[in-house]
C-alpha cells in the first residue's frame, strides 16, 4: 500500500457526498494503521459531521500513532460544526496526509499550521490535481469570488436546438438526455431564461431520489413566467427580475415567499447577479438554456466549463433556433477556445466537455 492508494480511497469516499454537501466541499477520509484502513468517512450533507469526524468515529481500534488521509485540509474554524483540527489533535493521530490546502480564507493554511504546532507531521500535495478537479466549483467560488459556471446545450450538427416552428423534442437520444439530467446533481443551482420555461415548462430536477435537486434559478426581467409552471412545484426556486417587471406578479412572489433579486432598468447585470448569489453561498450554477441566456454568459466570459451534446441531424433554416445567441465575437481570434477536452459517446450522440482556455 502507498499514500496515493489511500488518497484515492479518500477521493472515492468524498464523491459519495455529491449534490448533498453544497456549499461545503466534498471530503473523504481514511485512517490507516499498519497499511490497513481502520476507519473511514465522508461528509454526507451540509450541517452534518465532517469526513474526519466520521472516520474517527468509525475507527474501532486505538488510533494513537496512526495516519489520517484526507483530500482537503482539515478545517480550523467554527462553522456549522466544530473544527476538525481540534478532534484530530485530541485523537492521538501523529500524521496527516492531505491533497490540497483549503481555498477558503477562513481555513487556508491555518489547519495545517495548527496540526504542526501540535506536533503532528503533515504532508500536502498528493493527488492535488485530482482533488481540485473533484471540488472545482468550491475552489472557483473562493479563488474567483463568484460561483462556478457550467453551460450545457444539446444541438443538431448545425448548432440548432429547435426548428423554425419551435419543435425541439427530441434532438438528442434518451441515453444522452438521461446523462444530461444526472449532470444537474453535480451543481448547486440550475439556471434558465424565462423563455425556456414558457416554451418547454421544464422540470429542471434530477428525478433521482438518491440525489439532491438543484436550486432552480430563472432569469425573468419582466416577470413573464406563469406561476403555475413546474419550476414552482416547491420552494426550491429563485427568481432574478428587474424594475420593469409585472408588479402584480412580484406581489404574488412575496406572498408565496419565493426569493427573488430585483435589479434596476430592464436587464439583469450578470457580474452583479453572480456576486449576489455568492453572498447567498451558491457556489455552482448549471446554465441549461436557452440560447440567449447561454450567449450572455459567453459574451461576459463568465464560463468555467462547457457540456456540448450533439446529435447527427441537420435542421437548417434561418429561423431555426440557435443553441447560442447573444452578441457573439467579431473575429475568430476572439472566440472562446476550449481545452482539456473530453468526448463521451451515447450511441450516435456525442458529448464534448471542455474548459475555456485562460490567457
Amino acid at each position: 500500500m502507498n499514500e496515493i492508494f489511500f488518497i484515492k480511497e479518500a477521493l472515492k469516499l468524498a464523491k459519495k457526498g455529491m449534490s448533498w454537501t453544497n456549499p461545503n466541499p466534498m471530503v473523504g477520509t481514511v485512517i490507516v494503521k499498519d497499511d490497513k484502513i481502520i476507519g473511514k468517512g465522508y461528509h454526507r450533507e451540509v450541517g452534518l459531521l465532517h469526513a474526519e469526524i466520521e472516520a474517527l468515529n468509525d475507527a474501532k481500534t486505538s488510533i494513537r500513532g496512526v495516519t489520517l488521509y484526507v483530500n482537503l485540509e482539515p478545517c480550523s474554524h467554527y462553522g456549522r460544526t466544530p473544527p476538525c483540527v481540534d478532534a484530530i489533535v485530541k485523537s492521538g493521530i501523529t500524521r496527516v496526509v492531505c491533497s490540497s490546502l483549503d481555498p477558503n480564507p477562513k481555513v487556508h493554511g491555518k489547519g495545517i499550521e495548527l496540526l504542526r504546532k501540535a506536533g503532528i507531521k503533515v504532508s500536502v500535495g498528493i493527488l492535488e490535481k485530482e482533488a481540485r478537479n473533484l471540488n472545482e466549483a468550491f475552489f472557483t467560488f473562493h479563488e474567483k469570488k463568484r460561483p462556478f459556471i457550467a453551460i450545457k446545450f444539446a444541438a443538431s450538427l448545425d448548432g440548432k436546438i429547435a426548428t423554425r416552428t419551435g419543435d425541439s423534442r427530441w434532438i438528442t437520444n434518451e441515453r444522452a438526455r438521461n446523462f444530461a439530467r444526472q449532470l444537474r446533481a453535480e451543481y448547486q443551482a440550475i439556471l434558465v431564461g424565462v423563455n425556456t420555461v414558457i416554451t418547454d415548462n421544464p422540470h429542471l430536477g434530477v428525478r433521482n431520489k438518491s440525489m439532491k435537486d438543484p436550486i432552480r434559478i430563472i432569469l425573468d426581467p419582466h416577470l413573464k413566467i406563469s406561476l403555475t409552471s413546474q419550476v414552482f412545484r416547491d420552494a426550491n426556486v429563485f427568481i432574478a427580475t428587474t424594475s420593469m417587471c409585472d408588479k402584480e406578479k412580484l406581489i404574488k412572489l412575496r406572498e408565496r415567499n419565493i426569493p427573488y433579486l430585483l435589479y434596476e432598468n430592464d436587464t439583469i447585470p450578470l457580474p452583479c447577479f453572480l456576486q449576489d448569489l455568492r453572498e447567498r453561498e451558491i457556489i455552482s450554477i448549471f446554465v441549461e438554456g436557452g440560447g440567449k441566456t447561454i450567449g450572455s454568459f459567453i459574451d461576459e466570459r463568465l464560463v468555467d466549463k462547457v457540456y456540448a451534446f450533439h446529435a447527427p441531424i441537420l435542421l437548417g433554416g434561418e429561423k431555426a433556433v440557435s443553441a447560442i445567441s447573444g452578441k457573439g465575437v467579431k473575429t475568430i481570434q476572439e472566440a472562446m477556445m476550449l481545452e482539456r477536452i473530453y468526448i463521451k459517446r451515447f450511441g450516435d450522440n456525442t458529448l464534448t466537455i471542455g474548459y475555456p482556455k485562460r490567457g
